[in-house]
């Protein structure tokens, strides 16, 4: 079992910086701007031999009551209850605030180890940028510089050895690194992918605000349904360009992007109580072109009127027609109701982008395709395919090989795709074909 090491500080102190730089990653978003992180973020971390957890927060406000800094709080401390140390950042350039003894005052009573350190102390003397702090009442105070890199390596070093002494036969214990199927869940903002990863981890793990935008980075947390183990990927909303006015919306929509990519299927979720937009259609584009896995969440179903449901459903089937091997399922995230057959679903869409096909089993599917519908001839020309096999799997991509291939239209590749996923019953996933033509050995090139 790995140390766990949480960051906690008021904003733009660098926590998120120093995250980056334990995990080696740019995995948190970074920018001069407080309030950057919200939700609670884990990373993987490495000195020598051992292994940690890293937690990164957003801003810490103890005594906030309402609102959004309330639910930001609310993260902080389940960090802080999660943590063997806890690393309690400030700032050596603006030196000692009222906000810092706050923070410290709950620390203090959290009973977690915490070691005081003071960030942005680049070039500053050991002596004039502690002074202040000593008042906290925490001990001698690390000094680094967690943009530059000083100090981070020993300051890392003291908090295993004391997370190690606080819990020394738990921590050697060995933990299962199988991160399980990766689901990223995207969409609009406001569509409740937060609410529904509460949902299925059964607890508050990321902030639901009914407030658009509340997500801001991308948060991966592992969970296990019935025997199997997943990581979720719980996204910013994605809006349209035009709308992205905030620079923290535009890393997030680029960490949305990347967590399509790395995922093994994507879950979109839509919003029944709204009309499938343009922007919905764009978002649903863009994970075809990743080639990942899909499945299809209408959120918000209960409470509509049938005639609504209807009018969803039709909108759908005109703006959404591309999606045609991706199954649909009608949800409430917030009440529970239709998650069982979503999960099946995704673990079927997971099952299909991995699957493993035989060379044998595709070349007989092949030759039944072209038993049952030729390609066209090319004026003189017809195209010839000989057998198929495997390129590649998350999406599977089906590499054919014969002679004047180049001369297929997109009609018959799709009437061969649409064979190939009835065969092997490829549900949820989209399925690429390649074509390979042999050379003509009469042919000037060949010689």
């Amino acid at each position: 079992m790995k140390p766990v090491i949480a960051l906690i500080g008021r904003p733009n102190v660098g926590k998120s910086t120093l995250f980056n730089r334990l995990t080696r990653t740019r995995d948190a978003l970074v920018a001069d701007l407080p309030g950057l992180t919200r939700d609670r973020h884990y990373g993987e971390g490495r000195v020598g031999e051992r292994p940690f957890l890293v937690i990164d927060t957003g801003g810490f406000e103890p005594v906030a009551k309402e609102g959004i800094m309330h639910e930001m709080a609310k993260q902080t401390k389940q960090a802080v209850a999660e943590a063997d140390v806890v690393i309690f950042l400030v700032d050596g350039r603006q030196g000692l605030t009222p906000h810092d003894k706050t923070i410290t005052d709950f620390l203090r009573k959290s009973g977690r180890s915490v070691m005081l350190v003071v960030n942005k102390a680049e070039g500053m003397r050991y002596t004039s940028v502690t002074a202040d702090f000593y008042e906290l009442g925490l001990g001698d105070p690390y000094v680094i510089s967690s943009a530059h890199g000083d100090g981070v390596a020993d300051l890392v070093e003291e908090a295993l050895d004391i997370a190690f002494a606080s819990r020394p036969d738990e921590l050697n214990e060995p933990e299962n690194n199988n991160k399980g199927i990766k689901i990223a869940i995207v969409g609009r903002p406001n569509v409740g992918k937060s609410t529904l990863v509460n949902t299925l981890l059964g607890e508050e793990r990321v902030i639901a605000f009914d407030m658009p935008g509340t997500t801001r980075d991308s948060i991966e947390i592992p969970f296990e349904r019935d025997g199997q183990q997943y990581t979720l990927i719980d996204t910013a909303g994605i809006r349209r360009r035009g709308k992205v006015f905030e620079a923290i919306e535009k890393f997030s929509v680029v960490k949305t992007l990347q967590s399509v990519s790395e995922a093994n299927v994507v879950l979109l979720l839509l919003d029944a109580q709204q009309d499938i937009s343009e922007q919905d259609a764009h978002i649903a584009g863009f994970i075809l072109e990743s080639g990942r896995a899909l499945v299809v969440g209408v959120n918000k179903w209960d409470g509509l009127q049938s005639d609504r449901r209807d009018e969803i459903k039709m909108d759908i089937e005109r703006k959404l027609n591309f999606l045609t091997f991706a199954k649909f399922h009608f949800i409430s995230a917030l009440k529970s109701t239709g998650i069982s057959p979503l999960m099946k679903s995704i673990d079927a869409a997971y099952e299909a982008a991995m699957v493993n096909l035989s060379t044998p089993k595709l070349t007989r599917a092949l030759i039944e395709a072209v038993e049952h519908q030729q390609p066209k001839r090319k004026g003189s020309i017809r195209p010839k395919m000989r057998y198929a096999h495997q390129g590649g799997q998350n999406p599977p991509i089906i590499v054919i090989h014969g002679n004047a291939l180049e001369a297929i239209g997109d009609v018959y590749k799709r009437y061969l795709e649409k064979h190939f996923r009835e065969t092997f019953s490829l549900t949820g996933t989209p399925l690429r074909i390649e074509f390979r033509s042999g050379k003509n050995p009469f042919t000037k090139e060949a010689k």
